[in-house]
């Protein structure tokens, strides 16, 4: 089949990756996101996908809107059989979609319908979910809402954070979604229509959401810092004042007052339960141990962190 591939963040990589290594169809474009300013000098980069789509030498255009119409000429003259989508960033009209004969599938990094919209694998980690998953879907007009082709549960370990689980899924969903263009292939697409019944919908992530809560129990507090990590990251201030970032923290059965030092390791109460903060990084400096931060700056039993 000739493909359009479409997409742009990292999650997209390892699947326009596995339909080159495969080489059972031809991808005759990509399409991805304008360059942004990036980094602290605010230098316009490209986002993962597009750089690795130039690496490859593949044809890929960066329109502002897809709906352009000088663009839907432009992807009209590619051919194409099927537009696949892989976290693009883009609401994608159906006079885009018309212009494959297989229209557009896409790979969400969720079990739809729970989880429909941005950030799906932070909020399940957040909520505390054991099992999380990959699901094919036609592109449809409302997000996320596309019939079901194909779909496969994962496991969320205790320690995963949302980075790693990243990583794990869009390797999954680049093997699931090569089954799911062999079933377009081969006329065996099995269509299951969204319970609207049990829909989730998440939002986009905002810095704020990495500010820590003592009083709340110390499970959710420790999800959270596993949700937001590697961003926002979770932060709270010290007794000075100082903005402290959390990367790592264990579940201890300990009680006292919420954001309380409990000795001098590290161990903060919680509004239920305590936490033992393992990794840490003050403002201006690198991760390090918590046991190594202690030794230049001990924090005192009963001081608190807000």
């Amino acid at each position: 089949m000739r493909i359009v591939f479409m997409g742009a963040a990292g999650l997209a990589v390892p699947s326009l990756e596995a339909i080159l290594t495969r080489g059972s169809d031809e991808v005759v474009g990509v399409v991805s996101q304008p360059d942004r300013p990036a980094g602290r000098k605010r230098i316009p980069a490209p986002c993962p996908l597009k750089a690795f789509a130039e690496t490859q030498g593949l044809n890929v255009l960066a329109p502002e809107k897809i709906s352009a119409p000088e663009v839907v000429e432009e992807l009209a003259a590619l051919k194409p059989d099927l537009f696949v989508v892989v976290a693009y960033g883009q609401y994608i009209p159906s006079c885009v979609i018309d212009l494959a004969e297989h229209e557009a599938i896409n790979l969400h990094p969720s079990l739809l319908p729970k989880y429909r919209g941005s950030a799906p694998i932070q909020w399940a980690v957040s909520n505390g979910d054991r099992e999380t998953g990959v699901s094919i879907i036609y592109v449809a007009k409302k997000m996320d809402a596309g019939d079901i082709l194909r779909q496969e549960t994962y496991p969320i370990a205790d320690n995963v954070t949302s980075g790693e689980l990243h990583d794990t899924l869009a390797v999954l969903g680049a093997d699931l979604l090569l089954k799911a263009m062999d079933d377009i292939r081969n006329g065996i697409v099995v269509r299951r229509v969204q319970d609207e019944s049990k829909v989730i919908e998440v939002r986009k992530l905002v810095k704020e959401d990495g500010e820590i809560d003592w009083s709340e129990s110390a499970e959710t507090i420790r999800n959270r810092i596993r949700a937001f990590n590697p961003w926002p990251g979770s932060t709270c201030k010290l007794p000075n004042g100082e903005r402290l970032k959390i990367w790592h923290a264990d579940l201890e059965e300990r009680e006292g007052a919420p954001g309380e030092v409990l000795d001098g390791r590290l161990l903060v109460a919680t509004g239920e339960g305590a936490l033992r903060l393992t990794e840490i990084q003050p403002s201006g400096k690198k991760r390090m141990p918590a046991e190594a931060y202690l030794n230049g700056h001990p924090l005192v039993p009963g001081s608190l962190l807000t």
